[in-house]
C-alpha cells in the first residue's frame, strides 16, 4: 500500500496541472490514467499545434448552470499567466483568430512542458508519480482517506482529484467516469451533451449536403447567442467554426439561424435590381458567396431569372431569408465528433475556490468533468488550467 497526499485520476491537462501545482508545494502525488501516455488530448487539439488558451478569457465565454461559478479560478490563474508559463519554456507561439494561441511547433511540447513542471517538484521536497496503462478497479472513501485500486496495486490519500473529463471523443479512451464517481458520493450531474460538435441536416435540407467542402464566413444564431465565423458544409450537414460554438447553444429540436450575408448593405438585392435589372439572382448573390453556395440558395428562393422581373418585397423578403437562414438540425455527430461535453459535475456541490466537494471532504472535481464549458478557441484549455490549479493550491 502506498500512501500520498493526494490522488488524481487523469493524466491530461487538467489533472497534470493539478499534479505540478500541488507537487512543487511539496506534496507527494500519484497520477493515474488508463491511457498509455498523459496528454493524449492535448496532442491531437489545434491540429496537432494545441490552441492552449485564448487571450479573451472571460467568464461570459463559458457555459454552465451557475454562469458566475468559473470566476473565482479563471481570475487567479489567467491566460496570461499560462503564456507567461509557456514562454519560460521557450516555446515559440502565434496568435491565430479571435485571441486563439497556438504552438509554432508541437502539442507535444505542452505536453512536455507540464512533464516537466511535474519534475520540479522533487526541488520543493514534492513527488509525482504517474501510473499509465491500467484501469482503475475501485475508488473508495473510508471518512479520512481515498483508496484506489488498480492492477492489483492500492494507493491512499487524503485527496483525491478528478481530472477525467468528459465522454467527448471516445477513441482516446473518453468516458462519463466522472459522472460516475460523483454519483457514487452523493453529487449531482448536470446532464452531459455533445458539445463543439457538427450538426447534422435530414428530410428536404438534405439537399444542402451536396455543397460538402463548401465555406463561407456567416453569422449563426443558437437562440439569442450568435457567432460569426466560418460554417461548412458537410456530407452529414453542418460544421465549422460558426456551428461549432452555436452546437454548445443548440437543443435537439431547435432551428437554427444563418446570416449568410453579414456584409450586405440594406436593401441590397433592391440596389443590384436598379443597378442590373437583368442580372440573375444567382449572380447576385455570387458577389456575396461562393458559387455553389449561391446558386443553391438562389434555387431555394425561387426568383425570377432576371432580378428585374421581381417585385422589390419579393427581392426584401429574399434577403431577410438569406439574413436569417432557418436550418433544423435532426440530430449532431455525437461524443464520437465532439471536442467537449456540455453539461457534468454540478457546481453547486463544490466550492468554486479550491473546486472541493461540499460534503466530501478532500474530494475534488477539475476539467471538463465539471460543467463549466468554454466556447471553441482555447477556453476549455485555460479552464483546465485554471481549475487544475485551484485544485492543486488546495492540496
Amino acid at each position: 500500500m502506498q500512501h500520498y497526499d493526494a490522488i488524481i485520476l487523469g493524466a491530461g491537462a487538467a489533472g497534470l496541472m493539478a499534479a505540478a501545482t500541488a507537487g512543487q508545494r511539496g506534496r507527494r502525488v500519484l497520477v493515474v490514467d488508463h491511457a498509455d501516455a498523459p496528454g493524449k488530448k492535448i496532442l491531437i487539439s489545434g491540429g496537432g499545434r494545441c490552441n492552449f488558451t485564448n487571450i479573451g478569457t472571460a467568464p461570459d465565454r463559458f457555459l454552465s448552470a451557475n454562469p458566475h461559478f468559473a470566476k473565482s479560478a479563471l481570475g487567479r490563474y489567467t491566460a496570461a499567466d499560462f503564456l507567461a508559463l509557456v514562454e519560460a519554456h521557450g516555446i515559440a507561439w502565434h496568435e491565430k483568430t479571435l485571441g486563439q494561441l497556438f504552438c509554432d511547433g508541437s502539442a507535444r511540447q505542452i505536453v512536455e512542458m507540464l512533464l516537466d513542471e511535474c519534475d520540479k517538484a522533487t526541488r520543493s521536497g514534492g513527488q509525482v508519480d504517474i501510473a499509465l496503462g491500467a484501469p482503475l478497479d475501485s475508488v473508495t472513501h473510508d471518512g479520512t482517506a481515498f483508496r484506489i485500486t488498480r492492477h492489483g496495486n492500492r494507493a491512499t490519500a487524503p485527496r483525491l482529484i478528478v481530472a477525467t473529463g468528459g465522454p467527448s471523443i471516445p477513441k482516446m479512451g473518453a468516458t462519463g467516469y466522472a459522472y460516475d464517481l460523483a454519483r457514487q458520493f452523493g453529487l449531482k450531474v448536470v446532464e452531459p451533451r455533445p458539445a463543439l460538435v457538427p450538426l447534422t441536416l435530414g428530410g428536404e435540407e438534405t439537399l444542402f449536403r451536396s455543397l460538402s467542402g463548401v465555406a463561407s464566413e456567416v453569422v449563426a444564431r443558437a437562440g439569442k447567442t450568435r457567432f460569426r465565423e466560418a460554417a461548412l458544409f458537410t456530407h452529414r450537414g453542418l460544421s465549422g467554426p460558426a456551428i461549432l460554438q452555436v452546437s454548445s447553444y443548440w437543443r435537439h429540436g431547435e432551428p437554427i439561424g444563418i446570416d449568410f450575408t453579414p456584409d450586405a448593405a440594406p436593401d441590397w438585392l433592391i440596389a443590384a435590381k436598379r443597378a442590373q435589372p437583368r442580372l440573375s439572382p444567382r449572380r447576385a448573390l455570387g458577389q456575396h458567396l461562393p458559387d455553389r453556395l449561391a446558386e443553391t440558395l438562389a434555387e431555394r428562393l425561387a426568383l425570377p431569372a432576371e432580378l428585374g422581373a421581381t417585385t422589390d418585397k419579393l427581392l426584401a423578403a429574399a434577403q431577410g431569408r438569406l439574413a436569417d437562414w432557418t436550418f433544423h438540425p435532426n440530430g449532431s455527430e455525437g461524443y464520437a465528433k465532439a471536442e467537449v461535453t456540455v453539461g457534468g459535475v454540478s457546481t453547486a456541490g463544490l466550492s468554486s475556490r479550491t473546486m472541493e466537494a461540499k460534503t466530501v471532504p478532500g474530494l475534488h472535481f477539475v476539467g471538463e468533468a465539471v460543467d463549466v464549458t468554454g466556447w471553441l478557441g482555447g477556453y476549455n484549455f485555460q479552464w483546465a488550467w485554471a481549475s487544475g490549479r485551484a485544485a492543486g493550491e488546495a492540496v
